[in-house]
């Protein structure tokens, strides 16, 4: 028989932690981070044609029609979600992505078709050329027709790509976009999109900066998803280096300076320092975190093999994202995270 020393042989204890996680109504009662519907951004893959195609690389997600979009976006709703975000899928590519501005491209048509049936679901739209471009790159290329003597052939041009940047987000607030969200990651993108919004009567069209977007190894699946993956080289002459953080406080700084109203870190699960960083450094800002494709996946895969539940990693993943400092989360999770947090 194991013999117990009682607690008065032990130092007074003034203060015992566990006394607070004694039952599930004290833990509830004190918990510091509460995680709900409304944090999150459902992102939605909207292509032409009909019907909807499952994405191999990322369980449950899709490429959707117009009217499946719609359809996506008042499942969200019913759910306590109150944002989506559009990317799309154009019907054909070319080096400048003329369907990114085109009053009839894929974002326009679905923008329009959820505000018409869901009016008071917010729509917000990727503004980006990588989707739309046959060479699959955020920009312009530096190619014969545009010839620069210091730079390498391939280079993504960036004061070049600021007016088109500028006229997608233009194009899809005339579509009824509630908010766009530049993601290219080009010098001066933000203050030529509101150049851009407010010659245009979108003065109050709210911008929700990609302003820290790291050159990450998690958005395999994504390029999947959008079919946006560069048909040569990498992004790392725009994106950030994954090493750097004091690199991202300048980012946001700028992104702020040049009239961005929201920022956005992206990975979130990876950079929740980063997230943690710029929230510090800018708290007045509201600060969005895209808990991205590859970090979906990941959990699904462990899922689908057991080695995980799916749904309590899930709500810990996304509760550590907004622990960390993230007002709002977008994520491929939100319509079952939204039912798992009704069953709490």
């Amino acid at each position: 028989m194991i013999h117990m020393q009682t607690t008065r042989e032990l130092p007074s204890l003034k203060y015992r932690p566990r006394r607070l996680r004694q039952t599930a109504a004290l833990r509830g009662m004190l918990r510091e981070t509460e995680l709900n519907a409304h944090d999150f951004i459902y992102p939605l893959f909207v292509r032409h044609g009909s019907g909807r195609t499952e994405i191999r690389s990322m369980p449950g997600v899709f490429q959707l029609s117009v009217d499946e979009a719609v359809g996506a976006a008042q499942s969200a709703g019913e759910l306590g979600v109150s944002a989506v975000i559009l990317f799309g899928i154009p019907a054909e590519k070319d080096p400048i992505g003329l369907e990114n501005f085109a009053p009839d491209g894929i974002v326009q048509q679905a923008a329009r078709a959820i505000k018409q049936h869901l009016p008071e679901m917010i729509v917000v739209t990727d503004v980006c050329l990588c989707e739309y471009t046959d060479h699959g790159h955020c920009g312009l290329l530096i190619t014969g027709e545009h010839h620069h003597q210091h730079l390498p052939e391939g280079y993504v041009l960036n004061d070049e790509t600021l007016e088109i940047l500028a006229n997608v987000a233009v194009s899809h607030a005339e579509s009824g976009a509630d908010m766009v969200a530049p993601s290219g990651m080009m010098d001066g993108m933000v203050a030529a999109i509101r150049s851009g919004l407010d010659g245009a009567g979108f003065e109050h069209t709210p911008i929700l900066s990609y302003a820290v977007k790291y050159a990450s190894s998690f958005y395999g699946p994504f390029r999947e998803a959008a079919e946006g993956a560069p048909k040569f080289g990498d992004r790392k002459s725009h994106q950030m280096d994954p090493a750097n953080v004091r690199e991202a406080l300048r980012e946001a700084a700028l992104d702020i300076e040049e009239g961005a109203d929201m920022l956005m870190v992206k990975p979130a699960l990876a950079y929740l320092d980063v997230i943690r960083a710029v929230k510090e450094a800018y708290p007045e800002l509201p600060l969005a975190a895209y808990n991205v494709s590859g970090e979906y996946a990941m959990i699904k895969a462990a899922a689908a093999n057991g080695w995980l539940d799916e749904a309590k990693v899930t709500l810990e993943t996304l509760t550590a994202i907004k622990r960390a400092g993230a007002d709002l989360i977008i994520t491929y999770h939100a319509l079952d995270a939204a039912r798992w947090l009704k069953q709490i």
